[in-house]
Protein backbone atom coordinates (compact mmCIF):
# COMPACT_ATOMS: atom_id res chain seq x y z
CA UNK A 1 0.00 0.00 0.00
CA UNK A 2 2.20 2.51 -1.49
CA UNK A 3 0.57 6.23 -1.46
CA UNK A 4 2.22 8.67 -3.58
CA UNK A 5 3.64 11.67 -1.91
CA UNK A 6 1.49 14.98 -1.41
CA UNK A 7 4.51 16.91 -1.10
CA UNK A 8 6.33 15.37 -4.47
CA UNK A 9 3.09 15.92 -6.08
CA UNK A 10 3.61 19.91 -5.06
CA UNK A 11 7.39 20.13 -5.99
CA UNK A 12 6.86 18.60 -9.47
CA UNK A 13 4.15 21.31 -10.30
CA UNK A 14 6.09 24.05 -9.21
CA UNK A 15 9.34 23.08 -10.70
CA UNK A 16 7.55 22.22 -13.81
CA UNK A 17 5.63 25.78 -13.31
CA UNK A 18 9.54 27.21 -12.67
CA UNK A 19 10.76 25.72 -15.86
CA UNK A 20 8.03 26.83 -17.96
CA UNK A 21 8.79 30.63 -16.73
CA UNK A 22 12.19 30.37 -17.39
CA UNK A 23 12.00 28.71 -21.03
CA UNK A 24 9.25 31.72 -21.71
CA UNK A 25 11.78 34.55 -20.24
CA UNK A 26 14.63 33.18 -22.51
CA UNK A 27 12.81 32.96 -25.53
CA UNK A 28 14.11 35.66 -27.81
CA UNK A 29 12.73 39.21 -28.35
CA UNK A 30 12.38 39.18 -24.52
CA UNK A 31 13.19 42.53 -22.58
CA UNK A 32 11.58 41.44 -19.34
CA UNK A 33 14.49 40.95 -17.39
CA UNK A 34 16.47 44.45 -18.94
CA UNK A 35 13.39 46.54 -17.63
CA UNK A 36 13.71 45.09 -14.05
CA UNK A 37 16.94 45.64 -14.04
CA UNK A 38 16.40 49.46 -15.41
CA UNK A 39 13.51 50.24 -12.85
CA UNK A 40 15.64 48.57 -10.08
CA UNK A 41 18.78 51.18 -11.41
CA UNK A 42 16.43 53.93 -11.45
CA UNK A 43 14.82 53.09 -8.14
CA UNK A 44 18.26 52.96 -6.53
CA UNK A 45 19.22 56.72 -7.86
CA UNK A 46 15.49 57.98 -7.01
CA UNK A 47 16.36 56.65 -3.23
CA UNK A 48 19.77 58.20 -2.72
CA UNK A 49 18.44 61.23 -3.82
CA UNK A 50 15.59 61.78 -1.77
CA UNK A 51 18.14 60.28 1.04
CA UNK A 52 20.89 62.78 0.03
CA UNK A 53 18.33 65.79 -0.07
CA UNK A 54 16.94 64.80 3.60
CA UNK A 55 19.85 64.62 5.04
CA UNK A 56 20.52 68.28 3.87
CA UNK A 57 17.67 69.95 4.76
CA UNK A 58 18.11 67.67 8.08
CA UNK A 59 21.25 69.73 8.30
CA UNK A 60 20.32 72.82 7.50
CA UNK A 61 17.39 72.80 10.31
CA UNK A 62 19.55 71.95 13.10
CA UNK A 63 22.07 74.97 12.34
CA UNK A 64 19.30 77.08 12.27
CA UNK A 65 18.19 75.47 15.36
CA UNK A 66 21.47 76.04 16.92
CA UNK A 67 21.63 79.44 15.90
CA UNK A 68 18.30 80.40 17.21
CA UNK A 69 19.35 78.70 20.87
CA UNK A 70 22.16 80.99 20.82
CA UNK A 71 20.77 83.79 20.00
CA UNK A 72 18.17 83.11 22.44
CA UNK A 73 20.38 82.65 25.11
CA UNK A 74 23.11 85.56 24.71
CA UNK A 75 19.95 87.69 24.45
CA UNK A 76 19.73 91.34 25.48
CA UNK A 77 18.13 94.48 24.76
CA UNK A 78 21.00 95.89 22.24
CA UNK A 79 21.83 92.63 20.34
CA UNK A 80 20.06 91.58 17.72
CA UNK A 81 19.82 88.41 16.13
Amino acid sequence: MNRPNPLAKATAAVTGLVRRRIAWARTEGRSVGASAVEWVIISAIVAALVGGIGFAISKALNDKTTDVTNCIDTASSASKC
